[in-house]
């Protein structure tokens, strides 16, 4: 017979989250691999997953973002070459999200990074062997650094009881933590890093657990029995939630064959040019803004029956994208929207195919569909939901 819905093996090769049992008790109905350890996708309802996030709050495993740690004396030297931003604009206490990008202007990664001392960084990962490239230039550096992966693992509550719940667990203190800022906390003797980020364009916050081999299980039971009263539900990262605000993910929308430029980040902040000892990929990504690029990221409205909700399985490839019968570009992200009551979708397309308003044509599953590009973000362009003041200290 047939298979059609081939399942995940589970077994002892690959790595688990720290909250990786603790998850389990709950369902999970889909898993992926993710920095080589298993990721919950969803908990059998990804749109109820999605509304949860709207209108409640939601708690996800990212315990696979395990971070690429940067310490020693000459710890800012390093991060600061192997990063694109200025890290003397970030202080001890703040969050920066980042791009590491190869000789070629590649993108490695786009970790968000953790200045935990004038010499200490966290850079939390996606999916990729950054930790390698890291230790790679390392070696022959000259400088005197150390790059490890500490027992470190981050849960996400987002939504807009998010702050509730973290009052509950933390105390009023919480209230004054601003946009891509963290503090330390202790709880219930369990050390933690308390951060106002995500990947959800809502109300957020992130929990880096230390020691989290062996007190991961009890920091999710804390957060979610915390949680009960506020309709708190266990959830994959919502990838319906992030395609609406333009989120890019690495694999997908990013990788080594694209460059800043290319996906709307050829921002000065973004890119240090000038800042002191450069960045790698420096040069090749000057000669690419002096150039132009030949293709761009843009949003798609995509017609035709509803597409799935992108972590369900059903986008097993970038769909491809024509003009005529010419292909122009691909899909890198796709899903309908319950929101907008439509299939949006973002997609690499030659730039002169990429204005605003230009009708092209996507292939899905065979069949060509009519799609128009769109303004993106699809929803909420200002991220008001995940910057918004909720603290007399806040600067957003």
């Amino acid at each position: 017979m047939r298979v059609t819905a081939p399942q995940m093996l589970l077994y002892p090769r690959i790595r688990k989250s720290p909250y990786f049992y603790a998850a389990r008790e709950h369902g999970v109905a889909m898993y992926s691999v993710y920095n080589h350890m298993y990721i919950p996708r969803h908990f059998g309802d990804p749109v109820g997953e999605y509304w949860n996030l709207l209108e409640n709050v939601n708690i996800s495993d990212v315990g696979v973002e395990r971070a690429l740690q940067i310490s020693g004396p000459d710890a800012f030297t390093f991060t600061n070459k192997l990063v694109t931003r200025d890290l003397s604009r970030c202080d001890v206490g703040q969050c920066k999200y980042t791009f590491l990008t190869d000789q070629h202007g590649g993108i490695i990664n786009d970790p968000v990074l953790l200045r935990l001392e004038e010499n200490r960084f966290w850079l939390t990962l996606a999916d990729s062997d950054a930790l390698l490239w890291a230790r790679g230039l390392a070696v022959n550096s000259g400088l005197n650094v150390t790059i490890d992966e500490p027992d470190m693992g981050p849960i996400q509550v987002q939504g807009p009881k998010s702050l509730d719940l973290m009052v509950s667990v933390f105390g009023e203190s919480i209230r004054d933590l601003e946009y891509y800022f963290f503090k330390e906390y202790e709880l219930q003797d369990m050390r933690v890093l308390v951060s106002r980020t995500g990947y959800s364009a809502e109300l957020g916050y992130e929990i880096y657990l230390f020691d989290a081999t062996e007190n991961g299980t009890r920091l999710w039971r804390t957060v979610m029995e915390a949680g009960q009263p506020l309709g708190v539900q266990p959830a994959g990262v919502c990838h319906l939630r992030r395609i609406e605000a333009g989120i890019l993910a690495l694999g997908a929308d990013i990788d080594l064959t694209t460059n800043p430029f290319e996906v709307g980040m050829g921002y000065p902040w973004m890119l240090s040019m000038d800042k002191e000892g450069g960045f790698i990929g420096r040069d090749a990504l000057q000669a690419i803004s002096a150039e132009g690029v030949s293709r761009k990221l843009v949003g798609l409205h995509i017609d035709g029956e509803a597409l799935g909700t992108y972590n369900d399985g059903t986008m097993l490839e970038a769909f491809p994208v024509s003009s005529g019968t010419a292909v122009v570009g691909k899909v890198t992200s796709a899903c309908h929207s319950p929101r907008l009551g439509q299939n949006i979708g973002m997609a690499l397309v030659g730039v002169e195919r990429s204005a605003v308003g230009e009708h092209l044509s996507v292939r899905v599953d065979g069949q060509l569909r009519e799609a128009v590009v769109t303004p993106m973000p699809f929803l909420d362009s200002e991220k008001s939901a995940a910057r918004q003041s909720v603290g007399s200290g806040d600067r957003g």
